[in-house]
């Protein structure tokens, strides 16, 4: 052990010098391997942070939830033109109601209509671009929603259709200055309609794929809305929450069973509705940055083979150089496993400081990450592990020639070079 130490340390001061000694020469050989290492930690760590953005917000949709429509989210494929998505009937409110009677597979079934792009007033002031959701008593159990101050709705508001409203945390702060002061405060929506503010939504942050945007939202009894819009003229959904032991396609089966029988849909006739599964966006999205991941390690692997090369040819020119002193070492008793070991440690030690300097830069790039990108980009210990060991590899696989060039060298000859 004491031995291996040892070598370690002649290595590591034999790569410091050979580095200071040829500044440029290192650096440039090593830029193929700085570009390689970079590749492989911005590609995976902007992927994997990226993917946990995108998975955090479908899962905020509602595991093993679907979503019933008129349109495929999916796009349906290119062999089903688009108008037929357009003369489908909207999801009714009395078909979210015989569904909860004929699904047993179905924990939560709720009603949601929407408008964007709304307008809130309270007195001189008024906020634009407001998202306007209208939903039914079991949408929170599908959508759980987080309330900082005031409450939430109750059945008496679904009931009745009480004219209250949850306020998002952006729609508060820009029409009262302070959020907390929305609550209790009678406002003015669509048409005219006043409602009071009896709760305020904690702040939900950027979504990468836009999902529910809480923070630029009100949330309003069904009933309510309904006396501000048609219902059909407000994006109808039905949202269908399965039991946690019900398997997906069970919940599918038996809700492509109720909707045809709703519909009256005749056997040779087909769906009129989609079935939307937010378990299956999940997997899709999985898929696409997997695929995301393997054009990173194409261009990762170029580079690095690429330095590997410059590393390689450090290391002939450190042989040639360094001749003497390698006959010198085996004259007085060094075996050739040490002299293999020397130079290869040497080579690997290369390699880390190119991985190092393509670490450097993507831990800048992380800084400025959340501002250009809208989310935060992190690197996992996984990565760091990975990188490691790729420079490692790398500089094996390029000093492996070199250094058994270097062990197997005669040292009387080796000594009389010059």
């Amino acid at each position: 052990m004491r031995r291996l130490f040892e070598i370690l340390g002649s290595s590591l001061n034999l790569t410091w010098q050979e580095f200071k000694s040829h500044k440029i020469r290192t650096l440039l050989s090593l830029s193929g391997v700085a570009f390689g290492i970079f590749c492989i930690i911005s590609v995976l760590a902007a992927v994997d942070s990226l993917e946990y953005a995108v998975q955090k917000d479908i899962k905020a949709l509602g595991s093993n939830t679907v979503y019933i429509d008129k349109w495929d989210y999916a796009g349906g494929g290119n062999d089903y033109p688009w108008w037929k998505y357009v003369k489908r009937p909207e999801p009714a409110f009395a078909e979210m109601k015989m569904l909860k009677k004929k699904v047993n597979a179905a924990k939560n079934v709720a009603m949601n209509i929407s408008l964007s792009g709304e307008k809130i007033e309270f007195e001189r002031d008024a906020v634009t671009g407001v998202n306007y959701y209208g939903i039914t008593e079991e949408f929170v159990n599908i959508q759980p929603v987080d309330i900082q101050i005031g409450r939430y709705l109750q059945d008496a508001d679904y009931d009745y259709g009480a004219n209250v409203i949850v306020i998002g945390y952006v729609v508060a702060e820009t029409l009262f200055g302070r959020p907390e002061k929305a609550v209790g405060k009678m406002v003015r929506l669509r048409g005219g309609k006043r409602a009071l503010v009896i709760g305020l939504i904690k702040k939900q942050g950027k979504s990468i794929i836009g999902g529910w945007e809480y923070d630029n939202s009100i949330l309003m009894p069904f009933t309510f809305m309904k006396q501000m819009v048609r219902e059909k003229a407000a994006n109808p959904v039905i949202m269908v929450q399965g039991k946690d032991e019900v398997p997906m396609e069970q919940l599918r089966d038996e809700l492509t069973g109720a909707m045809r029988s709703i519909r009256k849909l005749k056997p040779t006739e087909e769906d009129d509705f989609s079935l939307n599964d937010i378990d299956a966006f999940s997997s899709f999205a999985s898929d696409i940055f997997s695929g995301i991941n393997k054009g990173g390690w194409a261009i990762a692997v170029l580079s690095l083979i690429v330095g590997m090369f410059g590393v390689a040819n450090i290391m002939f020119v450190t042989v040639r150089e360094r001749t003497p002193q390698i006959g010198l070492k085996k004259a007085i008793g060094a075996k050739r496993a040490t002299i293999l070991t020397e130079f290869l440690l040497e080579s690997a030690f290369l390699c880390i400081m190119g991985g190092l300097l393509g670490l450097a830069v993507v831990f800048l790039l992380t800084i400025l990450s959340e501002a250009v990108l809208g989310f935060t980009v992190f690197i996992s210990l996984n990565i760091l592990v990975l990188a490691v060991s790729i420079c490692i590899i790398v500089g094996v696989l390029a000093g492996i020639i070199p250094a058994s060039i270097a062990a197997r060298m005669d040292p009387v000859v080796a000594i009389r070079s010059k």
